[in-house]
């Protein structure tokens, strides 16, 4: 028998074909795993996070216009408690893993529309304009969610449209 001898042709087509088989082979052998891509936050909690960082402004702004202490303090203490009890709740529906500033309440003097704001520098005309804009903000925010949030941000623009009267009276 002749043995023939290889060309380059025929190798490189040789080659080509191998890689094409190679090729071919991996598209279908294994299934590789797209490429992981950060799943994108869901729409509650960034409300939700928007929600709390709101009301930890708030009740900073009413301990800076309550001051240390008397007649103020003692006839605004009540909208504040009731703003901490509104962030306790929003806190407790926040998920475990979106809760970086959740233990932690917001400084005394972090209002982030004053810097840092003497007492006297906060009125009670600004309390109560803060309480009605958050308020009207609430329905706008209820059409996103799932029913249980939107009854419970409901509820805080109840309470938040109270508080804008009850301080439209007090000043």
């Amino acid at each position: 028998m002749r043995q023939r001898a290889l060309t380059r042709r025929a190798v490189l087509r040789g080659t080509a074909a191998g890689a094409l088989a190679a090729a071919v082979a991996g598209c279908s052998g294994e299934q590789q795993a797209p490429p992981s891509t950060p799943k994108p936050p869901d729409p509650e909690t960034v409300l939700l996070t928007s929600v709390i960082a709101d009301k930890e402004q708030m009740v900073a702004l009413y301990r800076q216009a309550a001051g240390p202490g008397g007649k103020t303090a003692a006839r605004l203490r009540p909208f504040q408690q009731r703003h901490e009890a509104h962030l306790a709740e929003l806190r407790r529906r926040l998920p475990a893993a979106a809760t970086p500033s959740a233990s932690s309440p917001a400084p005394s003097g972090s209002a982030s529309s004053g810097g840092s704001a003497s007492p006297a520098a906060v009125s009670v005309g600004r309390l109560r304009e803060m309480e009605r804009k958050a308020a009207a903000a609430r329905p706008r925010q209820m059409g996103t969610v799932s029913p249980a949030l939107a009854q419970l941000l409901a509820s805080i623009g109840a309470c938040e449209a109270a508080h804008a009267a009850a301080l439209a009276r007090a000043s």
